[in-house]
């Protein structure tokens, strides 16, 4: 017990030590609201938030699909009717991304899958029947990034309530206010309209204590935590099942069969998105030789403004922190002062000044830059020149460091892109559009703010919240 026991503890301590990291940015009080008074799911402790949470998920696992599909209707409404002032909020509080951007995620809501994703499966033969259901875990406990703070919480609330279950959310420290505030607005009208209060909970203070007590409290069932590797291997001895959301770095091959004027299009729609905070988001290109050169001329012609080798040199040294000199360097660590910050900041970090309307920068480097293998979360793109398609592949593998998250390709060639396909073995791959088309805007998938890679969940769905049970009937129901 006590080395389960400690091995939590590192779970808890790991993923908040991340959290805190991603992003400390001095906070302006006129800006950031107040923290939410202990009322209306926000609670002082975390006991008092999963007890709640543990006595209103009876009343939600006891309802019918349809009285659950009206709390996520009420949740999509809301995201919907409030969306510029949360995405403001969120804006001023965490200091990242773009405003427009964060207006959209809000009204993406409507792409995560509800109560239309539960279904019951059976099968019959001789020996009678098996209904299998698919039912609710309980309180889930689920950490939110700073990066995506109301929108990865409303797409997991939409998720869990249409499973059965309600949630404990463990905020990050730089996006709390507006989370506690959007999951009051949420509970209220889910209180006043469907009569079943804290469905979805939080706490009014995050803290490392608070972060250590969601992993290990008796009453939550399930966690769904955002981390590299090292926490999902401690997270596997948890004892309690983990659903992981771990990083990505999405590369992008264009070959020499690409609609080039397309590709440039698309890769700048999912680069720039929020400025590039997207774990799906296009973080380095990979061009055949051959069409290079016509390739960063369709980059221009879509709007990105290039950068020559003197101004990458000085965006790199701003926006990492380098051990061994150089861009090329053997190691790298991001700058979180420039992760989710617009590109006029960027550019005049790389000593340049760009049109205001410039949504992305680009740049050509090698294989081996920071800007290539950091998932770096900002607004600028490296440009890699290789050999041949091959080459591309092989390099795309070695940027994604075997994530398994995202890679993109714009090719008119099937054999190459089944190549990579194979190759990167990733849960997302994109081919001919812009990253978002995964998640169903512009495209046919369907929209989560949760990725489980690490433990191969993929892109979460309300099943994912879900376990299993069989119902056997024997010797009886047969029709055939």
């Amino acid at each position: 017990m006590q080395v389960q026991e400690q091995v939590i503890a590192e779970i808890a301590r790991e993923v908040v030590a991340r959290l805190r990291v991603q992003m400390q940015q001095p906070q302006s009080s006129a800006a950031v609201p107040a923290a939410a008074a202990p009322r209306d799911g926000v609670f002082a402790t975390v006991d008092e938030a999963a007890n709640a949470a543990f006595e209103a998920q009876k009343q939600v696992a006891a309802m019918s699909l349809d009285e659950r599909g009206k709390m996520i209707d009420i949740i999509r409404r809301i995201c919907m009717d409030r969306r510029e002032e949360l995405g403001r909020m969120e804006l001023e509080e965490t200091k990242v991304g773009r405003l427009d951007h964060k207006i959209l995620k809000l009204t993406n809501m409507r792409f995560v899958l509800g109560v239309e994703a539960m279904r019951s499966d059976a099968r019959s033969d001789s020996t009678g029947l098996c209904v299998i259901e698919h039912a609710p875990w309980g309180v889930i406990g689920m950490m939110l990034p700073v990066t995506h703070s109301v929108p990865t919480m409303a797409s997991n609330a939409i998720n869990i309530l249409a499973a059965g279950n309600t949630a404990v959310f463990g905020p990050h420290p730089s996006g709390a206010r507006v989370a506690q505030y959007a999951l009051q607005l949420w509970n209220r009208e889910i209180e006043r309209e469907c009569g079943v209060r804290n469905v979805l909970t939080t706490i009014q203070e995050p803290s490392l204590e608070a972060a250590e007590q969601i992993f290990t409290h008796p009453k939550i069932a399930l966690l769904c935590v955002t981390g590299g590797p090292a926490v999902v291997k401690a997270a596997s001895k948890s004892g309690k099942r983990v659903i992981a959301a771990g990083p990505g770095n999405p590369p992008v091959v264009v070959d020499e069969t690409a609609d080039l004027d397309r590709a440039a299009e698309c890769i700048i729609a999912g680069a720039s998105f929020d400025n590039n905070l997207l774990c799906i988001g296009e973080k380095e290109i990979f061009v055949v030789a051959s069409v290079a050169n016509a390739f960063i001329e369709a980059m221009r012609r879509a709007g990105a403004y290039q950068l020559d080798s003197a101004a990458i040199e000085k965006l790199t040294r701003a926006a990492f922190t380098l051990e061994g000199g150089g861009g090329g360097c053997a190691r790298a660590h991001v700058n979180k002062a420039f992760v989710g910050k617009d590109v006029s900041v960027l550019a005049a970090a790389a000593g340049v000044r760009v049109p205001a309307d410039t949504q992305l920068l680009f740049g050509e480097t090698d294989e081996n830059h920071a800007f290539v293998v950091e998932e770096q979360m900002m607004p600028f793109i490296p440009v890699v020149r290789v050999r041949d398609v091959d080459a591309g592949i092989a390099a795309s593998v070695k940027a994604e460091h075997g994530y398994r998250h995202t890679a993109i390709m714009h090719s008119q060639n099937v054999e190459n892109v089944t190549r990579m396909a194979r190759a990167m073995n990733t849960t997302i791959f994109v081919h001919n559009a812009a990253s978002p088309a995964s998640l169903g805007v512009g495209g046919p998938g369907y929209f989560s703010h949760s990725i489980a890679t690490p433990t191969g969940e993929g892109v979460t769905s309300p099943l994912t919240f879900t376990r299993q049970r069989q119902l056997i009937v024997g010797n009886a129901l047969r029709i055939i």
